[in-house]
């Protein structure tokens, strides 16, 4: 899929976000520090790092800025009301970048925290499959607690079969 309007982009973006928020939502204010294993990323470390990557990467490297990554610790949020807060200010903050892109930034290069070079709606595109993978990390680990989290889109596999021819 190339991005060829960024005002059409952040509509599909604010939607992407949205399902992963109504996950977030998901978690319990108690389980947001917990982890499955040791070294291994919270809940709140996730989602702070969605948010951090997000704006101080994407959203500075679309502007032909270097990556300010902060990285993803408590030091940003702390608690998952605030935690919750600072994914959705970031996520506010980008989003007005986004929207400003011109058609032109939309075909530009950016560099990447990797040092390549790439096509600025490549690296949008690349956002969204970051943040899906992420996505998945936090449904794993709500599954792992035994948590219902809301189906993608509105069925669930059991009602998708239901539905389907056999």
């Amino acid at each position: 899929m190339e991005i060829r309007d960024a005002e059409r982009f952040v509509a599909y973006w604010r939607n992407i976000r949205g399902r992963t928020r109504r996950v977030i939502d998901c978690i319990p204010e108690d389980r947001f520090d917990w982890t499955h294993t040791e070294n291994a990323w919270t809940f709140a470390d996730l989602t702070r790092h969605l948010a951090a990557a997000e704006r101080w990467m994407f959203a500075e490297n679309v502007q032909g800025r270097e990556s300010r990554y902060p990285g993803c610790g408590p030091e940003l949020a702390d608690g998952a009301a605030a935690v919750r807060a600072y994914m959705d200010e970031r996520h506010a903050e980008s989003v007005e970048i986004f929207a400003a892109l011109s058609d032109e930034q939309l075909v530009s290069k950016c560099g990447t925290p990797g040092g390549i070079q790439i096509t600025v709606w490549k690296w949008l595109r690349a956002m969204v499959e970051h943040e899906v993978h992420h996505r998945g990390q936090i449904y794993l680990m709500l599954g792992v607690l035994g948590i219902d989290a809301p189906p993608l889109y509105g069925l669930t596999e059991e009602q998708v079969f239901e539905r389907s021819s056999q």
